[in-house]
């Protein structure tokens, strides 16, 4: 029944390559994003055919994929154009942590992996009840700003900020997560971030790096818990940004250990 799996794999973003990676199914990938950074090797190994919002198409034809993977709304045009040429192609939407698992076991199945897949999302999903439950022990919970864009200032996504949650803070834009598009999680002034008073500040960039000493020099943010207590920590995008295997490893253990370390000074 092999043969009735896909064999030629586009992945237009980066989370799909890590799985499929991680499934020991790579062998079905013909091409990747450009930004992919996880795993490492992904890079010497595979064609980069696309960015996030372009793609080379007519190099993406001549793989002849049988399948192309991608991510949200801001790939439709891309999706268009491929199914156009009559590539099928199926583009997730993940915005949430329970969605996020889904469509790892979605395409797990996909490739004939669903039971070793389901192997690996249920030790994930032990992970984070685990960080989670060590994050109830907490006497404080941090309130945590989290910068995806610095100008302008634009809150995090739902699966981060739900991740911030597991891992002992409170993220002190709720509500933005909520917002699909980026866009929506535009903050007009930065001194509306000021009056949250955040504890700790965590920036992930994609496409460059968050310097911590540029937000603590921002006027008006002297006075901001996290900047007088020099709590500004960096991210990497590929870590947290990507709604998938990364972020529910790498990136919650990440969060967890800066809310661990500001809550044995403060809780």
């Amino acid at each position: 029944m092999n043969h009735l799996l896909p064999q030629r794999i586009v992945c237009l973003t980066e989370e799909t390559t890590e799985w499929l990676y991680l499934l020991e199914q790579e062998q079905r990938i013909v091409g990747i994003s450009g930004y992919t950074v996880r795993p490492r090797r992904a890079r010497e190994e595979k064609p980069k055919v696309s960015a996030f919002l372009t793609a080379k198409i007519d190099k993406i034809l001549t793989l002849k994929p049988d399948c192309v993977f991608g991510f949200s709304d801001l790939q439709a045009d891309i999706a268009s154009l491929l199914i156009k040429a009559g590539v099928q192609v199926t583009v997730f939407n993940q915005r949430s942590v329970d969605e996020i698992f889904s469509v790892l076991y979605q395409v797990a199945a996909m490739v004939g992996q669903a039971e070793q897949g389901l192997a690996q999302l249920s030790a994930m999903r032990a992970e984070l009840d685990a960080i989670a439950q060590r994050a109830a022990g907490f006497k404080r919970r941090p309130r945590v700003y989290f910068e995806e864009w610095d100008e302008p200032h634009m809150s995090t996504i739902r699966w981060v900020s739900e991740l911030m949650g597991i891992a002992g803070g409170d993220d002190v834009f709720p509500e933005l997560a909520q917002q699909s598009m980026g866009r929506d999680r535009i903050i007009a002034s930065g001194q509306t971030i000021v009056e949250m008073a955040p504890d700790i500040v965590i920036g992930s960039l994609c496409g460059k790096k968050f310097r911590p000493e540029k937000v603590a020099a921002r006027a008006g943010w002297q006075d901001v818990p996290a900047v007088r207590n020099g709590q500004i920590f960096e991210i990497k995008s590929a870590d947290i940004l990507q709604p998938g295997p990364a972020a529910l490893t790498d990136g919650v253990k990440q969060l967890h250990r800066i809310f661990s370390e500001w809550e044995a000074l403060h809780g």
